[in-house]
C-alpha cells in the first residue's frame, strides 16, 4: 500500500540483466511490501532470472514487442489483480522510486500522472534534435491535455483504476506510441493528466544510443507519430 492505495510497479525490461536487480531492490527498499512486476520483453540475456532472484514477479513475453506491448501486459495484470494504481518505472535505473508517493498522491485529483524532467527539479539535460522534438511534442500535447506538460516522452507514469482498465485493452506498440499516443488518447476520452517534477538519473548499466543521425531520426519519427496520433480516433 502507498498512501492507502494498492500499487503495482511495472518494469518493462529488454536485456537489462546488468541493472534490473538493483532497480528491483531499490524499489522494494524504498517502498516496503509493494508488488513489483518485471515484464521481460523477449530478452536474450538473464533479465528474468535476475529479476526473480531480486524479489520481483516476472511475466515473460516469448518475443520482443517493445515497451508498448510489455506495458499492455503489465496493465492487464494490474486490472486482473485489482490494483488501485499502476506505475511504470524504467529498468535502467533512471527513475527514482522515492518520487512514487508524490505521483500516487496526485492521483486523488487526476487520472494519469507523469514524472516530468524539465519541470524545475534536477539537472537532466537533452540537447539538439531530441530536445527540439521533446519541446514540440510537449507544446502540442499541453494543448490537447489542457494543462502544462514539459516531458511527454517520460516513461515514469502513474495510472488510476480507470486508466488501468483502458490501457489493459488499448495500448499502442508503435514507436513512441506508448508515450505520445497514449496521452492523446487519454485526454480525448476525458481523463485528466498532470505532471510531478522529478529528477532523473544516469543509467545504472548499458550504454544509451545517441548520435547526430539518430537524433535527427528521432525528430522525424516524433513528428510522424504525433501526426498519426492526432488524426486517429
Amino acid at each position: 500500500m502507498v498512501n492507502g492505495k494498492r500499487v503495482l510497479i511495472i518494469i518493462p525490461a529488454l536485456n537489462e540483466s546488468g541493472s534490473i536487480a538493483d532497480v528491483v531492490r531499490e524499489v522494494r527498499g524504498e517502498l516496503p511490501g509493494i508488488d513489483v512486476l518485471v515484464v521481460d520483453d523477449g530478452s536474450t540475456d538473464r533479465t528474468a532470472a535476475v529479476a526473480v532472484a531480486a524479489g520481483a514477479r516476472v511475466a515473460k513475453l516469448p518475443y520482443n514487442l517493445g515497451v508498448g506491448g510489455a506495458m499492455r501486459l503489465g496493465y492487464r495484470y494490474a486490472r486482473d489483480h485489482d490494483y488501485d494504481v499502476a506505475i511504470q518505472i524504467d529498468a535502467d535505473g533512471q527513475h527514482d522510486p522515492r518520487y512514487v508517493p508524490k505521483l500516487v498522491d496526485l492521483l486523488d485529483e487526476t487520472d494519469l500522472v507523469i514524472g516530468a524532467r524539465f519541470a524545475g527539479e534536477g539537472d537532466y539535460m537533452v540537447r539538439g534534435p531530441r530536445r527540439w522534438a521533446m519541446v514540440m511534442l510537449s507544446g502540442v500535447l499541453s494543448r490537447v491535455a489542457r494543462t502544462k506538460l514539459t516531458d511527454t516522452t517520460s516513461g515514469f507514469r502513474a495510472a488510476n483504476r480507470r486508466v488501468i482498465d483502458m490501457f489493459a485493452t488499448w495500448y499502442p506498440v508503435e514507436y513512441l506510441g506508448d508515450t505520445v499516443e497514449t496521452l492523446v488518447h487519454t485526454a480525448r476520452r476525458g481523463y485528466t493528466i498532470r505532471q510531478v517534477p522529478v529528477a532523473m538519473r544516469k543509467r545504472m548499466a548499458g550504454t544509451p544510443s545517441h548520435s547526430p543521425a539518430k537524433a535527427m531520426l528521432y525528430l522525424g519519427r516524433a513528428f510522424a507519430v504525433l501526426t498519426l496520433a492526432l488524426i486517429r480516433r
